[in-house]
């Protein structure tokens, strides 16, 4: 990674409109029509990548290792959300987030995210190593 001190106060932005296959009804993962949480994490996740991808240098990309979310809201079907991803620290190969999702002036949630800076061919052959290994029979 490049300009490691230019990244820090990076800010990135991502909007979402809410449709009704967004719910947490349609995903089975509760009986309200609101969105469901997983698409907050999705949200401010597409505005850290934004935040960082112009320092990012060819063939690297990032993972996310941590999220600690505070939802403040519920958001119904039909509205648009925006989430903010602001670099707030690095440490080694990982970078720090403070990101917030608002509707209009509503703070909907709030999170710390941590994502790991990885090369990305090697990264992938790793993973996919570690998964075959995983399914040869054991002696």
């Amino acid at each position: 990674m490049e300009r490691e001190s230019e990244i820090i106060g990076a800010v990135g932005f991502s909007v979402m409109s809410i449709r009704p296959g967004d719910s947490a009804v349609a995903m089975g993962i509760g009986d309200l029509p609101i969105v469901a949480t997983s698409h907050f994490i999705n949200l401010m996740e597409s505005a850290a990548l934004t935040a960082i991808s112009e320092y990012l240098e060819g063939g690297e990309t990032t993972r996310m290792t941590s999220i600690d979310l505070e939802v403040i809201e519920a958001v119904a079907i039909g509205a648009q959300i925006r989430a903010t991803a602001t670099c707030s620290a690095i440490s080694g190969r990982e970078l720090h987030f403070l990101c917030d999702i608002y509707e209009g002036e509503r703070h909907i949630a709030h999170a710390q995210m941590k994502r790991a800076t990885v090369e990305r061919v090697s990264f992938l052959a790793r993973t996919a190593a570690q998964s075959i290994i995983g399914q040869l029979p054991q002696p």
